[in-house]
């Protein structure tokens, strides 16, 4: 009789990992990153910090990067005074008409240069280009004589009314707008929209259900840069609403805290954080598209 034999185990040992060295040049880039980061966030850190801080500690002549006594009276001021909630609202439906409008108009403009040949179709497009060259400042004082005539002609949209915001706004955020969607909508194959087309789906289908998804992350990176131009407006705002308060925007509410005298610089710093919280909600509810709009979200 032959005797059992045990089996032997044999142990596999899994090779160590060898802990990953980074290079200096990645080390420096990482560093110049995180600094170039602070850099652009210490303002904000200062202007939040300012907000809360006491009147006493924001006009000492020697600051510190900190408190140790925060108070909420700069944003008392803020909401204290009179139709700051007013303004709040003609900015929130300023941007809003803004983001709209320039989206559902540079999606349908975009897919005409796109997808149609016409006549001056390409100098259209570098009009679009130039249009982004011309400075903001050097066209207020004609787009006030305009906003002036048309609202003679049609009421409601002329001078001391939030039309005379929209419009101009309308204006500078198409030609950035249609020049980034030309791409999203070139990039989506034609084979497709033919296919759409013999499946028996009609133009408008096609251009709705189809074409304005895949589109939908660059409509998105469009819509952020709309938004916080127009909500940031400082300059229309101060031309356009002359006598008519009520139409005022929310940057305008900050000229209440400059005196002559003194100015209230913790109710600056308080509103211009009420201002900016709109804008970081905006972003956050935005941000997946956003990254996939600015890398582009379709490929051939």
């Amino acid at each position: 009789m032959g005797t059992a034999r045990t089996p032997v185990r044999t142990s596999v040992r899994t090779p160590a990992r060898t802990p990953r060295i980074r290079r200096p040049g990645r080390l420096a880039a990482e560093a110049g990153a995180l600094l170039l980061a602070a850099a652009v966030a210490f303002p904000l850190y200062w202007m939040v910090l300012s907000a809360f801080k006491p009147a006493g500690e924001v006009q000492s002549t020697e600051p510190v990067p900190w408190t140790l006594h925060p108070s909420l009276d700069a944003f008392r001021r803020v909401f204290q005074q009179q139709d700051f909630g007013r303004y709040f609202l003609n900015s929130l439906f300023v941007a809003g008409a803004v983001v709209i409008a320039s989206a559902l108009i540079a999606f349908l403009a975009a897919t005409a240069v796109t997808r149609f040949r016409f006549r001056f179709r390409t100098t259209l497009m570098i009009m679009f280009l130039v249009a982004q060259m011309v400075p903001v400042e050097a066209l207020t004082i004609p787009l006030f004589f305009l906003m002036r005539d048309v609202g003679d002609a049609v009421p409601g949209i002329g001078l001391n009314t939030l039309g005379s915001l929209i419009l101009p706004h309308l204006a500078f955020s198409l030609p950035f707008a249609i020049w980034m969607l030309r791409g999203f909508v070139r990039a989506v194959p034609e084979a497709l929209e033919e296919a759409a087309y013999l499946d028996g789906a009609t133009r408008a289908r096609f251009l709705w259900q189809i074409l304005f998804p895949l589109v939908f992350p660059g409509l998105v990176a469009t819509s952020v840069f709309s938004f916080i131009s127009t909500w940031n407006d400082f300059l229309f705002a101060k031309s356009f609403i002359i006598s008519a308060t009520e139409n005022s925007t929310l940057p305008m509410a900050l000229l209440v805290f400059f005196k002559p005298d003194e100015n209230d610089w913790g109710g600056i710093m308080a509103a211009s954080t009420v201002m900016t919280i709109p804008v970081l909600v905006f972003f956050v509810l935005v941000q997946r598209r956003l990254v996939s709009g600015l890398g582009g979200a379709v490929k051939d």
